[in-house]
């Protein structure tokens, strides 16, 4: 990060502020990410009106990082297929030959 151009921001989430050293080019991904993870939280605590604030940002996590396993997981599948996708590419030429 030494030899791209750093800005400190700071974001709130969960009403707790977190100064943040970043590339300048992450900017919008970071606050579109803090606003969706705030939206999430807000959620969790309309519907689960007795859980406080913590309770609510550790279900938020949780579910970003079910997505987030999710979408590893297609990605090896997708890795997967592809590579036997391309052996038989490999076999079909080796018989059309």
């Amino acid at each position: 990060m030494e030899d791209q151009e750093t800005k400190n921001i700071t974001v709130v989430i969960a009403g707790r502020p977190y100064p943040l050293k970043i590339k300048g080019e992450d900017e919008p991904a970071i606050r579109k990410i803090v606003k969706e993870v705030n939206e999430k939280i807000n959620k969790f605590q309309l519907t689960y009106t007795r859980k406080d604030k913590q309770d609510c940002l550790s279900m938020a996590l949780l579910t970003y990082a079910v997505d987030l396993f999710k979408a590893q997981q297609n990605q090896t599948r997708d890795t997967i297929i592809a590579s036997r996708l391309s052996q038989l590419d490999h076999l079909l030429d080796a018989l059309v030959e």
